[in-house]
């Protein structure tokens, strides 16, 4: 079975990774870091805002199954994606609003989708939404990895 990537961060990385989980298709969600400039970041250097990683959420789903629409329509309904870096209580850049495409035709996807929400009026404030490349990813320490589900929580509130 071939399988495909996406790259999403959208603040705290705990709620949203449970709720790409949720879709049928998705083969593995894991949390991490990506965007920054330290190799190998911990927990604790991604939370001083000093290494400009982003929390971010790597989904790994079946093309078969999952359309990378889906995904995205997930990450847009988990978060406020038009506060520039914050997510609720949680303020930094390592919080903020970004797809991390993987391939042209990803990016091509993501800008058509930030652009036509944009334009829905959904929001009273434009989106804020950054669409880069995918870099390296980090995986978070292992007490990271479906943390809500570690905890009997079905999902937290944005």
């Amino acid at each position: 079975m071939t399988t495909e990537k996406a790259m999403f961060g959208a603040g705290c990385f705990w709620g949203v990774e449970a709720s790409f989980r949720s879709i049928d298709g998705v083969k593995e969600a894991l949390v991490g870091y990506a965007g920054g400039k330290t190799e190998n970041p911990t927990y604790e250097e991604v939370c001083s805002d000093e290494t400009g990683h982003a929390e971010v959420v790597e989904v790994e789903f079946d093309p078969s199954k999952v359309t990378y629409e889906q995904p995205l329509e997930v990450f847009w309904a988990n978060h406020d994606p038009t506060t520039r870096n914050r997510q609720g209580p949680d303020v930094g850049t390592q919080y903020r609003s970004v797809i991390f495409p993987y391939t042209p035709e990803q990016r091509a996807a993501a800008e058509q989708s930030r652009a036509t929400l944009d334009q829905s009026g959904r929001f009273r404030r434009p989106i804020v939404t950054l669409i880069e490349p995918a870099p390296k990813f980090y995986r978070a320490e292992e007490y990271h990895q479906r943390y809500l589900e570690k905890r009997g929580i079905k999902h937290c509130a944005i």
